[in-house]
């Protein structure tokens, strides 16, 4: 079953690569025919056509009859009639800011990194200085803009928009990130924590589609989660929800940047990886681990092997309270994959309260590091058909 998992999401991650690799040709060219986006994007004319025609019909392009070099063509156009939205991912070290069009497809994207101890203000101006930038690399009026998706990694009281952590993001404490970027940019704003976000694409386009609940565990220098239940995100009373990184695991433990002692992400995140190789393999980063890990080195395999089991357990006490459907699992840590999974597999399965359908399914994100982005651009189409922004109901 796994394998027909993985083999659907590595076509649909090809199919929506070939995609966006269009729509980049269009995007930095400016009109091409479809023979001269053959020559730039290495597709064949066939899949040109196709891919198109698939996006001329879902709104995403425009095509009208050329001559070129006295025949005829099919010139090729973006077309942002009904408008785009922006997504904004900033995660411990890095922002990740797209542009998207209201099917989904991502026009313009850019990562840029973070101090490891970024403020809420200045990233944010920075982020709205880069939407605007985008947009404007985009040939696009600013009215084009319906509305702005952020994700950040600490919990947000989503009725303010409001951080609502007093300790989980150093210089983001109670930040009013709806108010901040107010005063850069008139554009509607929804805010989230990031792993509910994920959950959110996932759930909707991604590996959890048709299942419910969906629970979706983001692991890498933070750990976090989000749950999707009945189509829409459980937040809790503030936020909090699905903080599966603070849960308690050894009350004796390290103490955690939250302030208790043994949590989760204090004995199964990034940083928790790498010291427990330190003293064989030296000074090694998560990047560092996981391709060792895929490379084979026994003792990065044996370490993330372990790490997957701790994760595995944890879960299992989620899925006594929520009982999804799924469990699709992102973040960094995600790419080891069978490395990860296979132990965090066994590890659910034999911690979950047996029934006769026998633990959730456990999978890979289907889009990998990008599912908090994703998810983020959703909910600012959301926010922007709660507007009217696009004249029809959702």
């Amino acid at each position: 079953m796994h394998d027909t998992q993985a083999a659907k999401g590595s076509q649909t991650s090809l199919r929506e690569a070939n995609r966006a690799r269009v729509v980049g040709a269009v995007q930095q060219h400016g009109s091409l025919t479809q023979v001269e986006l053959a020559t730039i994007t290495g597709l064949s004319p066939a899949s040109v056509s196709n891919i198109v025609t698939e996006l001329a019909d879902a709104g995403v392009l425009d095509t009208s009859p050329s001559i070129r070099s006295g025949r005829r063509a099919r010139l090729v156009t973006l077309a942002r009639s009904i408008g785009m939205v922006a997504g904004i991912d900033l995660a411990a070290r890095s922002m990740h800011v797209a542009l998207a069009d209201t099917s989904m497809q991502i026009l313009a994207s850019e990562t840029l990194p973070l101090a490891p101890d970024h403020r809420a203000d200045m990233s944010l101006q920075r982020a709205a200085m880069l939407v605007q930038e985008m947009v404007e690399s985009v040939d696009a009026a600013g009215d084009e803009l319906l509305a702005i998706g952020v994700g950040v990694p600490a919990p947000v009281d989503v009725a303010t928009g409001t951080v609502s952590s007093t300790s989980l993001l150093r210089g983001w404490d109670g930040a009013a990130v709806t108010e901040i970027l107010a005063a850069t940019s008139s554009v509607p704003t929804v805010v989230d924590n990031d792993a509910n976000l994920g959950a959110l694409a996932e759930a909707r386009y991604g590996a959890g589609v048709g299942a419910d609940p969906v629970a979706y565990v983001r692991v890498s220098h933070r750990i976090g989660a989000g749950i999707v239940l009945g189509g829409r995100v459980l937040h809790g009373r503030r936020g909090t929800a699905g903080e599966l990184g603070h849960m308690i695991v050894d009350e004796r433990g390290p103490v955690c940047r939250c302030g208790n002692r043994g949590c989760l992400e204090t004995v199964a995140g990034a940083a928790a990886l790498v010291q427990i190789l330190s003293a064989s393999h030296g000074h090694l980063t998560l990047d560092d681990v996981i391709t060792r890990a895929l490379e084979g080195d026994p003792g990065c395999r044996r370490a993330i092997a372990d790490t997957g089991r701790t994760l595995g357990t944890a879960i299992a006490n989620l899925c006594t309270v929520v009982d999804p459907e799924i469990v699709v699992i992102g973040g960094d840590l995600s790419t080891a994959g069978e490395v990860l999974l296979g132990p965090l597999r066994d590890a659910l399965e034999q911690h979950t309260l047996a029934t006769n359908v026998g633990a959730p399914s456990v999978v890979p994100a289907e889009f990998g590091g990008e599912a908090e982005l994703r998810g983020a651009l959703a909910a600012a189409l959301d926010r922007a058909r709660e507007l009217g922004a696009l004249g029809v109901a959702s």
